[in-house]
C-alpha cells in the first residue's frame, strides 16, 4: 500500500495527507525513463532570453502607468514619485529572485502552482493554482475592456469606433457589450495556438512599440523640462509634500505595476536552456520596466506641479500644458499597445497551468492535451479565450480587478515560502507509481543483503527521514530498522532530524508572526492595547524565526534538489522573510469587498478539490522511497523491463 490514504487512520487521516503529499520535480536526471511516457505532452523547446524578455515587458507594462503617475503624485508621493517606483521595483525583486531560483531549479509550466505542489504540498498548492486562473481571465478580461475607449481616442472621439466595434447598451438589462474587447481576447487567443515562438516575436513588436512610446515622452519630456526649468520641482514643500509616510503609500500602489514578470515563469518548460535564460529574462524584464517607470515619472512630475496634474490622463495633460498637443496621438497609440501585449501576457500562462494541473490528475484530462503540430495546449487554450471573451463582451469587470491583485500576491507570498523550504528542509522523499513496486521492492532486498555483509560509509550516507510519521515505511517491505539506518542514526541521525524538525516549526512560526504582525499593523479598528501586544508577538516570531534560521545550516539536500547550475536566490533566510513581510502587508490591505469576492471562488475551489481533484490526483496511489534511492530504483525498474 502507498503511504498516503486508507490504512488505519480513516477518510479523515487519507483526507488530510492528501493536502501535504507533494510531487518530484519533473526532471530528466531524476526521471530518465519518463520522458517517453509523457513525450505527447511536451511542449515545444524555442524561447531565449530575448523572447522572456519582450513576455516579460509586454505582461508588466500596462497601459496602467499612463494613469498611475497623476493619480499617485497627486494623492501620495507628489515630486517623490520616482522613489516610489523604485521602492516598489526593488520590493518585486525580492519575488522575482525567488521565482528565479525555483523557476531555473524546476523547469516545467504551471509557476507558483508548480512550486507549491513541490515544497508545500497538494492542498496549498491547489488553492495557488485556482486562484491564478481567477487572476489571468479577470486580469485578461479587464485589459480588453480597456482598449477600446483608447482605439475610440484615435478615431477622434469616445463615439468614434465603427458600429460593429463600439460598445452598446442592451435595453432593459443595462448590460454594456462590447464586441472590440471580445475579438481582440479571440483574435490573441488564436495566435497563442499558432506556436509560443509565433506568438512571443509578436507580442515582441507590439512590447517594442510601447517601449518607444515610453523613450518618446522621457525624451521629449526632457527636452521640455530642461527647457522650461523643470516647474514641477520648484516648489516651496519639497520632493516629499506627504512626508516619507505618502512616499512609501504611493510605493505601495505602484508595486501592482510590476506584477506582470510571473508570466515568463510560466513559460519555463518552453524554454531552451532554463537555468541560464529564466533567470536572466526575469531580471532584464524587470530591470527594464523598473527603469522607464522611474524616468517616466521623473520626467512627469517635473513638468506640472504634481497638485495640477489631471488625474485621467496626466502624461497628455502635461505635454498639452507646453503646447504639444499631437503628443496626445503618440500616447494613445503608446496605451493601446501596452494593453495589447498585457492582454497577451494575461492569456499566455494559463492554459500552462490548467494544462499543469491536469498533468497532475487535478483537472480533467482534456486540458493537458498538446497539439501535436503547433506543440501548444490548444484545448486549455481555446477554453481560456472563449471564458475571457465571454466575460470581456458582456461584463464591465472593473470592480473585479482588485481579484487579481490577490491571486498575484498569494502566488508571491508562496514563491518565498517555498524558497526557505527548499533551503532548510527539501522534500527528502520521492513519489513514484505504483508501478514500480517491483523495482522497489527489488532494491530494497538489495539493501538489506549489502548492509548485513558490508560496514557502511557513515560519512557519506544519506540519512532518510519520512515526511508523515515515524511508522511509515521508507519503502515498501523495509522497515525503518535496516541495520545501516541504525548505525548512522546512533552518529548522525538526532542531529538531523532535529535539525529538519527545528527549521521546519522556525518557518512555520515565522510565517504565524508575519500574519500577526501585519495584521494587527492594518487593522486600526483594533483597540490599541490589544493591537500593540498582536504587534509585538509577531514582531517577537518573526525576529526570532529570522534569527534561528540565520544560525542553524541549511540543508546539503538543497543542492541535489532539482535542476542543478542554475540561479540562487541571495540572502537566505533575509530576502524570502521580507518578500513574505511586504506581499502579505499588501494582500492585508486588500479591501474587504476584493476578500469576499476571492473567498467565494475558493470555497468553490475547495469543492471541486474535494468532489474530484482530490480523489483523481496522479499522487493518490503513489509509494514514497528516499529521494537517495530513487536513481536505483529507475535503474532497477529499467533492467527488469529488460
Amino acid at each position: 500500500m502507498g503511504l498516503l490514504g486508507g490504512g488505519k487512520g480513516g477518510c479523515f487521516v487519507g483526507g488530510v495527507r492528501s493536502l501535504i503529499r507533494r510531487k518530484q520535480v519533473d526532471s530528466a536526471h531524476s526521471n530518465p525513463s519518463s520522458s517517453a511516457a509523457t513525450s505527447h505532452h511536451q511542449l515545444a523547446k524555442a524561447l531565449t532570453v530575448p523572447h522572456l524578455i519582450a513576455i516579460g515587458v509586454g505582461s508588466t507594462i500596462g497601459a496602467g502607468v499612463y494613469i498611475l503617475v497623476g493619480t499617485v503624485a497627486r494623492e501620495h508621493s507628489g515630486p517623490s514619485l520616482t522613489f516610489s517606483f523604485l521602492i516598489a521595483g526593488i520590493a518585486a525583486a525580492l519575488s522575482a529572485f525567488c521565482y528565479a531560483e525555483l523557476a531555473s531549479r524546476c523547469p516545467s509550466a504551471g509557476s507558483a502552482y508548480h512550486y507549491s505542489y513541490i515544497c508545500v504540498g497538494e492542498g496549498v498548492a491547489w488553492l495557488i493554482g485556482w486562484a491564478l486562473i481567477l487572476e489571468y481571465t479577470i486580469g485578461g478580461s479587464a485589459v480588453a475592456r480597456g482598449i477600446s475607449p483608447n482605439l475610440a481616442t484615435l478615431f477622434g472621439g469616445p463615439n468614434s469606433l465603427p458600429a460593429f466595434l463600439a460598445r452598446h447598451t442592451i435595453p432593459g438589462l443595462d448590460v454594456v457589450v462590447d464586441p472590440c474587447a471580445a475579438i481582440l481576447v479571440f483574435v490573441v487567443t488564436g495566435l497563442l495556438c499558432v506556436g509560443i515562438k509565433e506568438s512571443t516575436m509578436v507580442q515582441g513588436f507590439v512590447t517594442t512599440a510601447n517601449v518607444c512610446a515610453m523613450i518618446f515622452i522621457i525624451v521629449a519630456g526632457g527636452y521640455l523640462g530642461f527647457k522650461t526649468g523643470w516647474p514641477g520641482y520648484e516648489l516651496p514643500v519639497g520632493y516629499f509634500p506627504y512626508g516619507v509616510d505618502g512616499m512609501l503609500a504611493g510605493a505601495s500602489t505602484v508595486f501592482f505595476a510590476f506584477i506582470g514578470f510571473d508570466s515568463v515563469a510560466s513559460t519555463a518548460e518552453e524554454v531552451k536552456n532554463p537555468q541560464h535564460d529564466l533567470p536572466m529574462g526575469i531580471g532584464f524584464a524587470l530591470s527594464i520596466c523598473c527603469s522607464l517607470y522611474m524616468l517616466v515619472s521623473a520626467v512627469i512630475v517635473g513638468l506640472v506641479p504634481y497638485y495640477a496634474m489631471d488625474p485621467d490622463t496626466p502624461i497628455s495633460s502635461a505635454f498639452a500644458s507646453h503646447g504639444i498637443k499631437w503628443a496626445a496621438y503618440i500616447i494613445t497609440v503608446g496605451a493601446c499597445t501596452a494593453l495589447c501585449s498585457t492582454l497577451m501576457g494575461s492569456l499566455l500562462p494559463q492554459p500552462r497551468i490548467l494544462m499543469a494541473m491536469a498533468r497532475d490528475g487535478l483537472l480533467p484530462s482534456f486540458f493537458s492535451d498538446v497539439n501535436k503540430h503547433t506543440q501548444v495546449p490548444v484545448k486549455s487554450t481555446v477554453t481560456t479565450g472563449l471564458l475571457a471573451g465571454t466575460l470581456a463582451f458582456f461584463m464591465d469587470v472593473e470592480q473585479l480587478s482588485g481579484m487579481v491583485s490577490v491571486g498575484t500576491l498569494l502566488a508571491f507570498t508562496m514563491v518565498a515560502i517555498s524558497v526557505l523550504i527548499l533551503r532548510y528542509v527539501p522534500p527528502d522523499e520521492v513519489p513514484l507509481p505504483s508501478s514500480f513496486q517491483v523495482a522497489i521492492d527489488s532494491v530494497s532486498q538489495r539493501l538489506s543483503e549489502s548492509s548485513s555483509s558490508t560496514d557502511i560509509n557513515v560519512e557519506n550516507t544519506e540519512v532518510p527521514v519520512v515526511s508523515f510519521d515515524d511508522a511509515t515505511p521508507l519503502l515498501d517491505g523495509v522497515p525503518v530498522t535496516h541495520p545501516h539506518v541504525e548505525k548512522a542514526a546512533v552518529r548522525f541521525s538526532f542531529f538531523i532530524d532535529q535539525r529538519r524538525k527545528v527549521a521546519g516549526w522556525t518557518i512555520m512560526f515565522t510565517c504565524i508572526g508575519v500574519f500577526m504582525l501585519t495584521s494587527a499593523a492594518s487593522i486600526l479598528s483594533l483597540p490599541g492595547p490589544i493591537r500593540f501586544t498582536l504587534c509585538g508577538i509577531g514582531g517577537l516570531f518573526l525576529l526570532s524565526g529570522l534569527i534561528v534560521l540565520t544560525c542553524i545550516d541549511q540543508d546539503d539536500a538543497r543542492h541535489k534538489f532539482g535542476h542543478a547550475g542554475g540561479f540562487t536566490c541571495p540572502f537566505v533566510p533575509l530576502l524570502p522573510i521580507a518578500c513574505i513581510l511586504i506581499n502579505s502587508y499588501l494582500l492585508i490591505n486588500i479591501g474587504g469587498a476584493t476578500w469576499m469576492r476571492v473567498s467565494v471562488w475558493l470555497a468553490l475551489g475547495v469543492c471541486v478539490y474535494a468532489f474530484y481533484g482530490r480523489t483523481h490526483s496522479s499522487l493518490q496511489n503513489a509509494v514514497y522511497v528516499p529521494a537517495t534511492h530513487v536513481d536505483e530504483i529507475y535503474q532497477s525498474s529499467a533492467s527488469l523491463a529488460y
